[in-house]
């Protein structure tokens, strides 16, 4: 049992963590031939309550599952593995992503709030290192960034998306990892590349700051599966030749993942004033939280439509906290469910 376990007074006891890092262990387990029903009675966890929709789990269940995994494997590089079927399963997530960010750079400000959906467990946040940038790993436990299994998982998941969201793949520079050098770092330069720093106070990736500027790769998401609510319809009755409401509004559906949608930031990305942008809205008669509240509306029916999102995704997507939110606005809207509304 990791030392952090046996002083409770590092872990906040209302810290939770969502089902989807516990369901990625557990499909490792079960194609590395682990008992994982075993393993969660070991862990305090119910098979029955992963399914719930909205149900958080304690997050020391959650580290105590990694290190029984761990254990069991007898496989150092274990979060290596996790880590890349953690970027694997988010893909989806991140290909949306790719719609409403134009550059690298815009992807990294989404970071932050995007490690949200996963619970109480630590955010990587984006530091200036001279010609460099880092994308550094804090945990909410710091005894967590000293056991290999959390870092590894999240720098390998990281470097996942370094390599596929962009027209040109994102290079890491440098490593910088929390533990003290393994016996054999192999697998970690195969990943990470063979400039590995250990015993470091982050575990962090480095890359040229140049590669910010890097052009997202443009995805082919304009339609749902069944290709009836394709993005470009979002706000047919509009007037076509309003292009400050249009603009105004795909602004918005871009800054939504950030989770502050603020008429002053809003104001600033159309080169306008704060007033200016209230007063030309009111001479369409209505307000700026208005055309929020309709972008909102209309782009959760739109990624309700595509099963390949989950409604924690698609919450986070629309700028909201928890699924409890996103839920009792759309049922505001629509009168229902986001799960009843996916269910018709």
């Amino acid at each position: 049992m990791p030392p952090s376990l046996n002083n409770k007074r590092l872990i906040n006891p209302n810290w939770t963590v969502y089902a989807a890092p516990i369901s990625t262990l557990l499909q490792v387990s079960e194609q590395l031939g682990l008992d994982t029903d075993a393993l969660l009675v070991a862990s305090g966890l119910e098979a029955s309550e992963l399914k719930i929709p909205d149900r958080r789990f304690p997050v020391n269940s959650y580290y105590r599952l990694f290190q029984l995994v761990a254990d069991a494997t007898n496989n150092p590089d274990i979060g290596l593995t996790v880590g890349r079927i953690t970027y694997l399963k988010g893909l989806n997530i991140q290909l949306y992503l790719a719609t409403v960010c134009r550059s690298f750079k815009d992807y990294l400000n989404l970071m932050p709030s995007q490690q949200q959906m996963r619970g109480d467990i630590g955010q990587i946040t984006a530091h200036k290192e001279g010609d460099l940038v880092e994308l550094r790993w804090e945990p909410l436990l710091p005894e967590t960034g000293r056991k290999r299994f959390i870092s590894d998982e999240m720098l390998a998941a990281s470097v996942g998306i370094l390599n596929s969201l962009c027209v040109k793949p994102v290079q890491v520079i440098k490593t910088h990892l929390t533990y003290a050098q393994p016996r054999d770092i192999s697998s970690l330069e195969e990943i990470f590349g063979p400039n590995l720093s250990f015993d470091q106070p982050y575990s962090s990736l480095f890359f040229d700051r140049e590669a910010l500027g890097f052009p997202m790769i443009k995805q082919d998401y304009q339609e749902g599966p069944d290709q009836d609510r394709p993005f470009r319809d979002f706000f047919e009755g509009d007037d076509p030749a309003d292009q400050l409401l249009a603009n105004l509004k795909q602004s918005i559906l871009q800054y939504l993942p950030e989770g502050e949608v603020t008429i002053d930031k809003l104001a600033s990305k159309l080169n306008i004033s704060r007033r200016t942008l209230q007063r030309r809205l009111s001479e369409r008669n209505t307000n700026f939280l208005n055309v929020l509240q309709e972008v909102r509306s209309k782009a959760a029916l739109r990624y309700l439509s595509d099963s390949r999102l989950g409604i924690t995704e698609i919450a986070f997507l629309l700028g909201y906290g928890d699924q409890g939110s996103f839920s009792s606005a759309f049922k505001s809207w629509h009168g229902i469910s986001p799960r009843d509304y996916r269910r018709k």
